[in-house]
Order: C-alpha cells, then sequence, then structure tokens
C-alpha cells in the first residue's frame, strides 16, 4: 500500500512519526513523508521518500500576527496564562491559513505518487487529515502531544475556512478529526489525553527512536557517585528563536535562562541542551553542562530526572525509561501535560521561578513515591506491543477491513 504521513512543527513531531513510518517501509509498502526542509533529517536512513514540502515552524508562526493582535500585542501576552495564550492561539497554530498550502502542497504529492491507501499524520498537522478527507481514504494522528488536546470544536471552523479556500466540500460530520482513530505510546492508564478526546490504540515507546547514537565521551566521564539531571527545553522552543521570536507565545531565551539558573543551584551533574540557543553570557557552575544537542532517549536510560517543558515525546521517552519528571510548561499541551503529570504521580509541575523549581527537583530526587510511580508507568509500557505491530492494524483499516482502530 501506499502511505502518504504529513508531519509539521520541529524535529521531535518527526521522531513521533518516524517509528511507524519506519516500521510500514520494513514492511515493504511505499511510505512518502510530507514535512517542512529543517524536520527531513529525522528520517535519514529510513526506508521512506521524504517530501520536504511544507513550510518551516518559523515560517508558520508569520500566521500568529494576526491572533496576537486580536489579544492585545505581545505586552498583551505577558498578562496571561499559559492556557489562555494557548487556548486563543490553538487554532491558528493547527489549523491557520499555513494549513491552505500544506493541503495543495499535499495534492501536488498524489499527482506524482498517486493516492494513498493511508494517510499517517502528525496530530498537530491538519493538512493531512483535510486531504484524506477530501479523496476519501483513511486518515491517522500519530503520537503527539497536540493529538492529545486538539478536540474538534478547538479547530472546527478554522477548518471549515481551510476548505474554503481549497475548493473541498464540507464533510458530514465536520467534527470527526479522529473519525479512524489515532495511535499512542502511553500506556491507556496513564494517558496524556484530555477527556473530550478519542481513544487511541497503543504501542510500546521505542528506546531509540533514531539508531546508531552514542553518548558524547564527556557524558561517560561524569561521576556516578552524584544524580544525573537532564534538562532542556525540545525543539519547538529554540525553533522559535529569531525572526518569528516577536510573534511566539514564549521567549525561548527567557525560558532557558530560567532552567540554567534552576539547574545551577542543583547539588547534581546537569546536562543542560540549550537547542542551540546561547548561553555564553551565563556564569554556569562546574556541574552543569551545556551542549546545544543531546541523543536524549539515551541519555535518559542513566538520568535520576528530567526538567522538561513537558514535551509529549519527552514525556513518553521519560516514562520508557522510568525517570520523574519535573514539567515547566511553555505553551500548547505543555500546560495540560504538566497537570496530568502531577495527577498521575509521575512528577511535578513547575512554577517559572527558579528557586522553586530547584527545590522541587530535589524533592523529586529523594521521592520514593514517584519512583515507585513511575515504575509502574515504565512497566506498563514495555507491556505494550511493538511498533511494528502498528503495521498489520494500519493494513487492516487502509483495507477497510476494520471501521477505526479501536484499543
Amino acid at each position: 500500500m501506499l502511505v502518504l504521513c504529513s508531519v509539521t512543527g520541529s524535529p521531535s513531531h518527526g521522531r513521533a512519526v518516524l517509528p511507524f513510518a519506519r516500521a510500514l517501509g520494513d514492511a515493504g509498502h511505499r511510505v512518502v513523508v510530507a514535512c517542512p526542509p529543517d524536520v527531513a533529517g529525522v528520517f535519514d536512513g529510513a526506508p521512506v521518500v521524504v517530501e520536504p514540502v511544507f513550510a518551516t515552524m518559523a515560517d508558520s508562526a508569520e500566521h500568529l500576527g494576526p491572533a496576537v493582535a486580536r489579544l492585545g500585542g505581545p505586552a498583551a501576552l505577558a498578562t496571561l496564562t499559559a492556557t489562555e495564550v494557548t487556548t486563543a492561539l490553538l487554532p491558528t497554530l493547527f489549523a491557520g491559513p499555513q494549513v491552505t498550502g500544506s493541503a495543495r502542497a499535499l495534492l501536488g504529492l498524489v499527482e506524482s505518487h498517486g493516492t494513498p491507501d493511508l494517510v499517517l499524520r502528525d496530530g498537530g498537522e491538519t493538512a493531512g487529515f483535510l486531504v484524506a478527507e477530501h479523496l476519501g481514504v483513511p486518515c491517522v494522528a500519530a503520537p503527539s502531544g497536540a493529538g492529545n488536546v486538539l478536540s474538534p470544536d478547538v479547530v472546527a471552523d478554522a477548518l471549515a475556512e481551510r476548505r474554503d479556500e481549497l475548493g473541498f466540500a464540507a464533510p458530514d460530520d465536520p467534527a470527526a478529526l479522529h473519525r479512524w482513530g489515532r495511535l499512542d505510546c502511553m500506556p491507556p492508564q496513564f494517558s496524556l489525553a484530555g477527556p473530550q478526546i478519542a481513544p487511541a490504540r497503543a504501542f510500546r515507546q521505542d528506546d531509540q527512536v533514531s539508531r546508531g547514537e552514542t553518548l558524547p565521551g564527556w557524558v561517560g566521564a561524569l561521576p556516578g557517585s552524584r544524580p544525573l539531571v537532564v534538562a532542556g527545553l525540545g525543539t519547538a522552543m529554540p525553533a522559535m528563536a529569531g525572526r518569528a521570536e516577536r510573534r511566539a507565545p514564549v521567549d525561548p531565551h527567557a525560558a532557558l535562562r530560567t532552567v540554567a539558573e534552576a539547574a545551577s543551584r542543583l547539588d547534581a551533574e546537569v546536562v543542560l541542551s540549550t537547542g542551540g540557543l546561547p548561553v555564553d553570557d551565563l556564569a554556569l557552575p562546574a556541574h552543569v553542562h551545556p551542549a546545544p544537542w543531546v541523543p536524549q532517549p539515551l541519555l535518559l536510560q542513566v538520568a535520576d530526572l528530567f526538567l522538561t517543558h513537558g514535551g509529549y515525546n519527552g514525556v513518553r521517552e521519560a516514562v520508557r525509561h522510568g525517570v520523574p519528571l519535573a514539567v515547566l510548561p511553555q505553551f500548547g499541551d505543555q500546560e495540560h501535560n504538566a497537570r496530568r503529570i502531577a495527577e498521575l504521580g509521575l512528577g511535578a509541575h513547575c512554577t517559572p521561578d527558579a528557586a522553586e523549581i530547584a527545590a522541587t527537583c530535589t524533592r523529586l530526587l529523594g521521592d520514593d513515591d514517584v519512583r515507585a510511580r513511575m515504575r509502574s508507568a515504565q512497566r506498563a509500557m514495555l507491556a505494550l506491543p511493538p511498533v511494528e505491530d502498528a503495521v498489520g492494524v494500519l493494513e487492516d483499516l487502509a483495507a477497510r477491513r476494520v471501521p477505526a482502530l479501536v484499543a
């Protein structure tokens, strides 16, 4: 069968789709991945055809300008909570005018590669959803943070505008965002999905999404007598820096400095992933080790705590390796994820105060109850079927042998 994958946003979104795309390709299916140019490298070595036809996250963020203006401009954003900002910007982030261009790019790929039997989309990528709906083929959301919070009502009006722009007919059920189901990598009893989101078919998170990675030698030389904390803000936050920063819902530089200050207060070795943002002007103590990038899933295998912004990928990677979470949410689904982590007993929800973050991290490093709860989540994840088992499930869906994915 021919599978069209649509991935938007940052490289982390690509890494969420990669295991499923790779499994489908390994099984002999033709897989075409549409993505932004800066995400294409995620699929290097995978048995897929990569078509970098989508706009980058920075270019897509340009469409946030009118939405930010409606809120009163950048100054007004500072007076709103993360939840209020997210709620106001979600329709534009995930179903704004950039989606029309992405859908047209996908239609071009259909002309060159053929009509797909299945569309596998990043959970926050709605152009693939619209094109699949237009073509009448099954469409499934891959594991993603957006897929856990993006309810149909949030984007219904924006998607209706995109259909009008594309000349697509309105469907019988315009709210059927997950008509064919969705995929997840979190065990159902530890799901991050909101109550309004359709249940998912869960498969085990890979221990290493990108193969062939190794830890830097300096990590191996860190003293084993001290706790190891992994700290970082993922790949989407750094992508907001630069020319799109004035329209970003948060300030990546300020957020990184808060994390760095908190890390400086810890009695632990801290690997600080900067995402390429500058930290040369910070007076970091010897126990804080900044790096532009680290192989996070591999590093988490030897970590005692993960100080994170709470992106879905980082959360599931931490669960896969049994690492408690200190979550400092920034935007998007992260506030929701932070609350769920605290509710599930897998870590704590942090406020943006360096001293309080450090105190929370210190508490978590000594919290046996949180570690035990995280071990339970890890075992539940390891009991899930491997990603390779998703191939048969998706084959049945594409052949219409089942009406939708079911748990």
